[in-house]
C-alpha cells in the first residue's frame, strides 16, 4: 500500500480525513501536513510542516519523502471562506483588491503550488489520486444567487486550475486522477458564522464528511480525472 498525504491536517476536514484513513483496515502510510502541528494524531501517522503561502515551504514538504514511496492520494483539505477575516461579498460594493487577491492565494493558488511540486511524485504505471477540496458555490453553471464575489471566483479558479492540470498529468501518469471535491456543509470553523440557513440534515459532521469524500475518491477511475464532484460523488458543473 502507498502512503496517503493530508495537506491541511490540521483544519476540521483535513484532521477528520487523517483520522478515518487512520480507521482503515489496511495498514498503510498517512503523512499530515499542516502549517501547525495538530494537537493529536492517530498512531502510525507522521507529521510535517506545510506553509501554502510559501512554496519554499511546500517543496520541501515534497523533497522531504522518500523517493522509493509509492503515493496513493494527495488530498488538499484546505481554502478560506473569510479572506483578511472578512465576510463574504455581498454587493460588488464591497469588492476590493486586498480581499480579491488574499481569496485567490488561499483558494487557488496554493493548491495550484502543491500540485507543481506533487504531481510529479505520483507513481507513472498504477492508480493514484490528487484531490483539492472545492465548493459548489464555485461552479459557474450553478451560480443562482451570486454575491461570495471572491470565494466563488477564487474557487471557480481552481476547479480550472484542476481540469487543466489533469489534462497534463494524462499525458504523463495516464491512470491517475486529479479533481476538485465538494464536501457539502460541513460543522466546522469556516461555515460556522452562515450554519443559521442551512437544515441539520445538510448540515454534515466532520467524521461523515471525511467519510463521504473518501468513498468519492475510491470510487472514481481515470476517466474522472479533470471533473469535479460533490460528497455524493454527483458531477458538479464548472
Amino acid at each position: 500500500m502507498g502512503v496517503s498525504i493530508v495537506i491541511g491536517a490540521s483544519g476540521g476536514i483535513g484532521a477528520a480525513l487523517v483520522e478515518r484513513l487512520a480507521a482503515r483496515a489496511e495498514a498503510a502510510p498517512i503523512l499530515a501536513l499542516s502549517r501547525r502541528r495538530p494537537e493529536t494524531l492517530p498512531q502510525g501517522v507522521s507529521w510535517g510542516p506545510i506553509d501554502l503561502d510559501d512554496e519554499a515551504s511546500i517543496l520541501m514538504a515534497a523533497e522531504a519523502l522518500d523517493p522509493h514511496v509509492v503515493i496513493d492520494r494527495v488530498l488538499v483539505a484546505t481554502g478560506r471562506l473569510q479572506a483578511l477575516g472578512r465576510a463574504p461579498e455581498k454587493t460588488w460594493r464591497h469588492l476590493d483588491r486586498q480581499g480579491l487577491l488574499a481569496a485567490f492565494a488561499d483558494n487557488a493558488v496554493g493548491p495550484a503550488l502543491v500540485a507543481k511540486h506533487f504531481l510529479p511524485r505520483l507513481p507513472r504505471d498504477q492508480r493514484s489520486v490528487f484531490a483539492a477540496l472545492s465548493a459548489k458555490v464555485g461552479s459557474i453553471g450553478d451560480n443562482r444567487l451570486g454575491g461570495w464575489y471572491g470565494y466563488r471566483a477564487s474557487k471557480a479558479a481552481l476547479n480550472q486550475l484542476i481540469h487543466t492540470l489533469a489534462i497534463e498529468l494524462a499525458r504523463q501518469r495516464p491512470q491517475a486522477i486529479c479533481v476538485a471535491l465538494h464536501p457539502g456543509t460541513v460543522d466546522t470553523g469556516l461555515s460556522a458564522p452562515f450554519q443559521g440557513g442551512v437544515s441539520a440534515e445538510k448540515l454534515f459532521s466532520r467524521e461523515l464528511a471525511a467519510t463521504q469524500l473518501l468513498s468519492v475518491i475510491d470510487g472514481l477511475n481515470p476517466a474522472d480525472s479533470g471533473g469535479f464532484f460533490a460528497w455524493d460523488g454527483a458531477a458538479i458543473p464548472w
